[in-house]
C-alpha cells in the first residue's frame, strides 16, 4: 500500500472511530436528535368503573408510576424598553451621551406539563407557554431550580377556548419517556379521590392530594362572555401547577389543572379547578394539526335554566330547552331565529342546558345544515341552520362600548326590581342606535345588590319588551314590571350596543 493511499485510510478510519466515539459521549448526556416521523398517538379513556380498594399505598404508587410522565416547563419572553441614560446617574455632569438605544430584557415563567406519546409530546395549559420565544422542558429527573438548559420545546397548537397547548420536544433524551394514560373525567363526581402532580413554585414533582369538590362547575377562562364546564377540587393547586395533571384513583389523568381561586398572596384556598380530559381529548387532533375548529350559528343563550314556572310561561310541553338572549348577524339569524326562542332540540337530539347546546354546536362541523327545532309564541317551529365556523377573535372584536347618556326630563321609576327607569328621548335613542319606533324606557341606575344587576342589567340599557310584550314608552314598562308578582321571573328584552338581548329576572 502507497503512503498516500495509507494516510487516506488511517484518516478515513480515525473520522469514523471519532464520529462513534461522539454518537457514544452524545448519548450518554442524552444530546442525540430523535426522530419525530409519524403521526401522534390519541390516547383512549378508560371508561370502565371506578372502584377498588383504596390503602395506605395507593398514592404513593400514583406518585411513582405516574410522576415520570410529568414535567416542568419554563419558559422566556424577550421584551425591549428603553434604556436609561448616564445623566440620570449623574445630572449635571457635561459631556454625557443622549438616551441609550432600547434594551431587550427577559422575562421567565414557569408551569407543568405530562407526556401524552412516546415520541416527545407533551400537553400544558395555553396560558403556560402564549407568547413565549424560548420553551424548555425538564423531566422529572432534571432539576428545574438550577440554571441549566432543559430539553427544548416547540408549540404545535394551542387553543384560547378550553386554555390548552400541545408542545413537542425538538431533541428526545435517549431514555424512554412516560406516557400518562387517560382516565374518563365524566364518571368524577363530588367525594372522588384525585392527586395533582406539577411544579409549584418550582418546586418540581410535588404532590397533592384531595378530592372532587363538583364536576361541571361553569367558569369563564381566557374568553370573555364563553364558560367552560371544569372539575373543581381541593387538591392543593399553586401558581407554576398550571397545565400539570390531576389525576384519579387508577393514575389516569381526569383534567388539567388550570386556575385556583386564591388570597392577595397568591397561595392555595381549597378551590382549584382543571379542564376535564374528555374536553380537552376533542380538541387534540385540532391542536395536532395546529387549528381547533368549531362551529357556531352565532346566537347568545341565557345561562339560567328553565324552571317549571317558566316553562309554563312559555308553552313548552316540558321542562327544557334553553332560551335565546341574543342573535347576531349569522346563520341563526339567516335562519330567522329571535331573541325569546326557545331552542328544544338539536339536530334531532333534546336540548336541556346551555352548556349542552354549546357543546353540539361547537361540535359540529362548519358548513353543516342542522335542524333546529324552537318554541316561539307558544308555539312550536323547526328551522333549517348552516352551522358556521366559529373565530372567537373576531366574536371578541365585534363587543362596542357603550357611551353614556343625557338626563331626560321626568323624574326615574322605581320598577321593584332594583332598578331605576326613565323617559327615551329621541336625543336618547339616537345616541345608543334604537330603531325606531321601538324602546319603552331606558335603565337610569341599578342598585348593585338587586335583583336587576345580578341578572346583568346595566344602566343605558333600554328596555323593549316586557314577557313578550312590546312596550312604547315609560308608562308601559312601569305597569309591565310591576305587574309581575313578588318571586315570579319576568322577560326582560333591552337593546345594548346593537343588538337584542333578554334577561331573566326575579323579583324579590
Amino acid at each position: 500500500m502507497s503512503t498516500k493511499r495509507s494516510a487516506l485510510f488511517y484518516a478515513i478510519l480515525i473520522g469514523a472511530v471519532g464520529l462513534v466515539a461522539g454518537l457514544v459521549i452524545a448519548s450518554r448526556f442524552d444530546l442525540a436528535p430523535a426522530s419525530f416521523a409519524g403521526s401522534m398517538h390519541v390516547p383512549e379513556i378508560n371508561s370502565e368503573p371506578l372502584d377498588g380498594p383504596l390503602d395506605a399505598g395507593t398514592f404513593r404508587r400514583i406518585a411513582q408510576d405516574a410522576g415520570p410522565g410529568v414535567v416542568s416547563i419554563r419558559t422566556e419572553v424577550a421584551q425591549r424598553r428603553q434604556g436609561g441614560s448616564l445623566r440620570d446617574l449623574f445630572p449635571g455632569l457635561p459631556g454625557l451621551g443622549g438616551e441609550d438605544p432600547p434594551e431587550e430584557q427577559f422575562v421567565q415563567g414557569a408551569g407543568s406539563g405530562f407526556i401524552i406519546d412516546k415520541d416527545g409530546y407533551i400537553l400544558t395549559n395555553r396560558h403556560v407557554i402564549a407568547g413565549a420565544d424560548k420553551i424548555e422542558v425538564y423531566l422529572d429527573d432534571m432539576d428545574v431550580t438550577l440554571p441549566l438548559p432543559g430539553l427544548t420545546a416547540e408549540v404545535v397548537g394551542q387553543d384560547e377556548l378550553t386554555d390548552t397547548a400541545l408542545l413537542k420536544l425538538v431533541a428526545r433524551p435517549t431514555r424512554a419517556l412516560t406516557e400518562l394514560k387517560f382516565g374518563d373525567s365524566d364518571q368524577l363526581a363530588p367525594g372522588d379521590w384525585v392527586m395533582a402532580i406539577g411544579n409549584p413554585f418550582s418546586l418540581s414533582n410535588t404532590v397533592t392530594v384531595g378530592v372532587v369538590s363538583a364536576s361541571g362547575r361553569e367558569q369563564a377562562l381566557a374568553t370573555p362572555g364563553r364558560y367552560e364546564a371544569l372539575v373543581q377540587t381541593d387538591a392543593a393547586i399553586n401558581h407554576g401547577n398550571s397545565g400539570g395533571p390531576l389525576l384519579n384513583i387508577r393514575g389516569e389523568v381526569v383534567g388539567i389543572n388550570t386556575m385556583i381561586v386564591s388570597n392577595q398572596a397568591g397561595g392555595n384556598l381549597g378551590i382549584g379547578f382543571a379542564v376535564p380530559i374528555n374536553t380537552v381529548r376533542d380538541v387534540l387532533p385540532g391542536l395536532r394539526e395546529g387549528k381547533v375548529v368549531r362551529g357556531r350559528i352565532a346566537v347568545q343563550i341565557s345561562r339560567q335554566p328553565i324552571t317549571e314556572e317558566l316553562a309554563r310561561d312559555l308553552g313548552l310541553p316540558r321542562v327544557g330547552g334553553v332560551l335565546v338572549s341574543t342573535v347576531d348577524d349569522g346563520p341563526a339569524k339567516d335562519a330567522g331565529i329571535r331573541v325569546e326562542d326557545v331552542i328544544t332540540e338539536y339536530n334531532g337530539e333534546p336540548v336541556d342546558s346551555s352548556g349542552e347546546l354549546v357543546e353540539r354546536v361547537m361540535a359540529t362541523a362548519p358548513g353543516t345544515r342542522v335542524p333546529v327545532r324552537l318554541y316561539r309564541d307558544k308555539k312550536p317551529m323547526t328551522v333549517t341552520v348552516t352551522v358556521a365556523e366559529l373565530d372567537l377573535q373576531a366574536e371578541q372584536a365585534s363587543t362596542v362600548a357603550t357611551g353614556g347618556t343625557p338626563r331626560p326630563s321626568r323624574e326615574p321609576v322605581e320598577t321593584g326590581f332594583g332598578m331605576e327607569i326613565e323617559d327615551l328621548t329621541p336625543d336618547i335613542a339616537r345616541q345608543l342606535s334604537v330603531p325606531g319606533g321601538r324602546g319603552g324606557a331606558v335603565i337610569s341606575r341599578v342598585d348593585p345588590r338587586g335583583a336587576a344587576a345580578q341578572a346583568g342589567l346595566t344602566r343605558a340599557d333600554v328596555i323593549l319588551s316586557v314577557n313578550g310584550r312590546a312596550t312604547t314608552n315609560l308608562d308601559e314598562v312601569g305597569a309591565a314590571l310591576s305587574s309581575v308578582a313578588t318571586g315570579r321571573t319576568a322577560r326582560v328584552i333591552v337593546w345594548r350596543q346593537g343588538r337584542e338581548v333578554l334577561f331573566l329576572i326575579s323579583k324579590r
